[in-house]
């Protein structure tokens, strides 16, 4: 398997973004829901706040790729075939679990494979693992609007030893609690990565994600080198 460059977290927006649900009012007090922290520990346990199954692609100039996801219990489990493949991402308040299950076992994802490709996919176990949410010492910015959505602007410095990432930029939707947008910056502070949700449905009553847009950029060029999506079908 080909090592892949580090992308900061679609599969992580992704999951944040599947089920949207309506979230407390900010407590404007300090150490309230409203400071970084708060923001980002209710974030984390968005993900599989209610059961579903979907079937989702991934797609760029090449074929699709597909992918079964399913949410339950705060357990996300990213399932493609031939051969069967199921990365399982545990979470709850503080950390969270990556393990990976093929044809014949089930273990935890060693550190050494983090930064390897998902199949073909431009997707890292990495991405998979949410770990940018979990990073020390967030800085809430203050209050931006996404595609007419108000949102929380979080800054999360990288952790000793990562090493592509500075600084990870996210929004994430004041009402929903979903992240709408993210960007990932490196050492210097130049834009690598834009992950930004495209549009949604409704999905037996339920918002979800329809459709995200992932641009990659060289460092410290405007232009987009690449761009992918990543498509929810429908459910299962």
């Amino acid at each position: 398997m080909k090592l892949a460059r580090p992308t900061a977290s679609i599969i992580a927006i992704l999951s944040l973004a599947l089920i949207i649900r309506p979230a407390q009012a900010a407590d404007t007090t300090p150490g309230g829901n409203n400071d970084a922290s708060s923001i980002l520990k209710a974030a984390r346990m968005n993900p599989a706040a209610h059961p579903a199954c979907l079937r989702a692609q991934i797609r760029g100039e090449g074929a699709p790729t597909p992918l079964t996801i399913s949410l339950k219990d705060h357990v996300i489990r990213y399932q493609f075939q031939a051969p069967s493949q199921t990365i399982i991402l545990k979470l709850d308040p503080d950390g969270m679990k990556l393990l990976e299950k093929t044809e014949t076992t089930t273990s935890p994802l060693p550190s050494s494979k983090l930064h390897r490709e998902v199949r073909d996919t431009g997707i890292t176990y990495q991405d998979l693992s949410l770990g940018f949410l979990y990073w020390p010492h967030p800085v809430l910015q203050g209050e931006e609007t996404v595609k007419t959505r108000p949102a929380w602007k979080i800054d999360l410095q990288a952790p000793s030893g990562e090493p592509v990432y500075g600084v990870a930029r996210v929004w994430i939707d004041k009402e929903s609690g979903a992240i709408l947008r993210m960007e990932g910056y490196d050492k210097s502070g130049l834009l690598l990565r834009r992950f930004e949700v495209v549009s949604a449905q409704k999905l037996d009553g339920l918002w979800m994600l329809r459709q995200m847009r992932i641009e990659s950029f060289a460092a410290g060029n405007s232009e987009p080198l690449t761009r992918r999506y990543l498509e929810v079908l429908g459910q299962e």
